[in-house]
């Protein structure tokens, strides 16, 4: 029987230059989650490292894993242990020079539910992934699992209506964004507040666009540009979890690990599209050139 209520955690934490350091820390907040309640567990983009895409070496690459590979064994213990449905962000070595940036989802008896691969990737001053990371070629299929259909992307994803919309025309009962995002430390107090406040209605609106909540897992913390080129990225936290009409139900602070734990009402999406019936009215006869670049 379909569950009408959520205990959802969200993790946001910064991140040091140990691997091991930092699933340590991860074991200890996932653990936290679930002896609060928690069935389904959101964890931020990358986790297992630095964000490595501020600079462009092939050093890097030896952070990748195949998948199953050692850090899907120790998610999917641990997600077995405590009985939780897990979303996880990894490096994927697919073969030796492909490399994807992947979300793995566990299932509550620790297998793989699925994965997606980040379809959207960006390459700005210190995000250089397209460097780092094919584009996905899952296309954007939610993943069944037991606590939902999670409609999972990822980062840079976020900033895309077609992604969401399509993962809600397939059934997502969530939307889930694993990501690493933040400031410039040398922009201006207003520029940072404008880049936070379109970053956070982005992902709101996605969530009254479709009826349907959104799950936002961001790290904190400020990371160095080892080449000394910049001053590195302000990661600027704000997890977040909104319901079907974009309200926020609660919201981490800026520069502080972070558990957040809440109930969401799933049977809430039904209510809120009944009353707006965006997919009713979509005009699906009248939206051929969508899949132009630029209609000239």
């Amino acid at each position: 029987m379909k569950q009408d209520k959520l205990i959802v955690g969200v993790i946001q934490q910064s991140n040091v230059d140990s691997v091991n350091d930092n699933c340590k820390l991860l074991d200890r907040n996932i653990r936290d989650c679930a002896a609060k309640g928690a069935q389904l567990v959101v964890l931020q983009e990358l986790h297992n490292s630095l964000y490595f895409c501020q600079h462009e070496t092939v050093d890097y690459f030896d952070l990748a894993e195949p998948i199953p590979g050692p850090s899907t064994e120790f998610y999917g213990k641990l997600a077995k242990e405590l009985g939780i449905v897990l979303v996880t962000s990894l490096f994927e070595k697919r073969a030796a020079g492909l490399y994807h940036n992947t979300a793995v989802v566990f299932e509550k008896d620790g297998s793989i539910a699925g994965k997606y691969r980040k379809m959207h990737i960006p390459d700005d001053p210190g995000f250089y992934e397209k460097f780092y990371f094919t584009p996905g070629d899952l296309g954007f299929e939610p993943i069944e699992t037991s606590v939902g259909k999670l409609g999972v992307l990822v980062c840079w994803d976020q900033w895309y209506p077609e992604g969401a919309r399509l993962m809600a025309l397939k059934g997502a009962e969530l939307l889930i964004y694993p990501t690493a995002i933040g400031w410039d430390v040398n922009d201006t107090s207003d520029e940072q507040d404008r880049q936070l406040g379109a970053w956070t209605i982005a992902q709101r609106a996605h969530a009254v666009s479709n009826g349907l909540p959104v799950i936002v897992a961001n790290r904190t913390g400020h990371e160095i540009d080892p080449t000394g080129h910049s001053d590195g990225i302000q990661f600027w936290g704000n997890s977040f979890v909104a319901g079907p009409q974009g309200e926020i139900l609660a919201q981490a602070p800026a520069n502080e690990h972070c558990n957040l734990i809440l109930e969401v009402d799933l049977k809430r999406s039904e209510d809120v599209r009944r009353i707006w019936p965006f997919l009713r009215d979509r005009r699906i006869d009248a939206y051929g050139n969508i899949i132009k670049r630029f209609i000239d």
